[in-house]
């Protein structure tokens, strides 16, 4: 059993307060200014949401400038559209659809990666991958000579 998300519950019972409070105090003009306060408040997230959601289209999808710098910046318990205005793309899910805890990942250029953890839309843990470094060439330089190559 899942534990209730009480944001799900107060923030219409806090919307319904406010008109009550509105109508008892000023009556229906009241309910009308609180009304109006109500629908400027969600235009406002709608907005925001439909803004990270644009500049996430034009980027490809689980990239990321910096995967150090992803890692830096994250934080416990914040969203996942937090997270996505953050990186500007959409994460690559890597978790089957519809399933939680929800993991996503967000590679760099330089295929280091960032796989974050998500339980309801808040991120709960997450972890950055490094690829191996080349362990190849670091002897191959010094078999010539004993002395590394010079820049």
């Amino acid at each position: 059993m899942r534990p209730m998300n009480f944001q799900k519950v107060f923030v219409p019972l806090a919307g319904l307060l406010l008109l009550g409070l509105s109508y008892r105090s000023f009556g229906w003009s009241g309910v009308a200014v609180a009304c109006t306060g109500i629908v400027m408040f969600l235009l406002l997230h709608f907005t925001r949401t439909m803004q990270v959601l644009k500049r996430a289209a034009d980027r490809p999808i689980g990239y990321v400038a910096s995967a150090v710098m992803l890692n830096a910046k994250l934080k416990p318990n914040v969203t996942l559209l937090h997270v996505v205005a953050m990186t500007r793309s959409l994460g690559e899910l890597k978790t089957p659809k519809d399933q939680q805890p929800e993991t996503y990942r967000w590679t760099d250029g330089g295929q280091s990666y960032v796989e974050a953890v998500f339980l309801n839309g808040k991120l709960q843990s997450w972890a950055m991958t490094r690829p191996p470094a080349e362990a190849d060439a670091a002897p191959a330089a010094l078999q010539d000579g004993g002395a590394p190559p010079s820049a």
